[in-house]
């Protein structure tokens, strides 16, 4: 199934109609997000609110897109650093 909405094109695959694979189009690499981030849910934070889980979702997509082994550690926490550079959260507005 092809969907175009605002430009972007998304595929998707029937799992009802027994259709798991298509070329390239399969849920494998959402599914192992998603594993990754239970786990770490689990792992790391043990209880999560709901009101935040935008920010969590935030943090891992972060770590899933700066993960890669091949760069330096240094150079990942540049990124990191100039990603929350000049932006602050406050208890109170953490906390309504």
């Amino acid at each position: 199934m092809r969907i175009t909405k605002e430009g972007r094109t998304h595929e998707a695959v029937k799992h009802v109609g027994g259709e798991y694979v298509r070329g390239d189009v399969h849920t494998k690499g959402i599914e192992s997000v998603w594993a990754v981030m239970k786990r770490g849910m689990h792992g790391v934070y043990r209880h999560a609110d709901r009101k935040h889980m935008g920010r969590y979702v935030n943090e891992f997509t972060f770590r899933l897109n700066q993960g890669n082994v091949s760069r330096h550690t240094t150079e990942r926490l540049d990124s990191f650093v100039d990603a929350v550079a000049g932006k602050r959260l406050i208890f109170e507005a953490l906390t309504r």
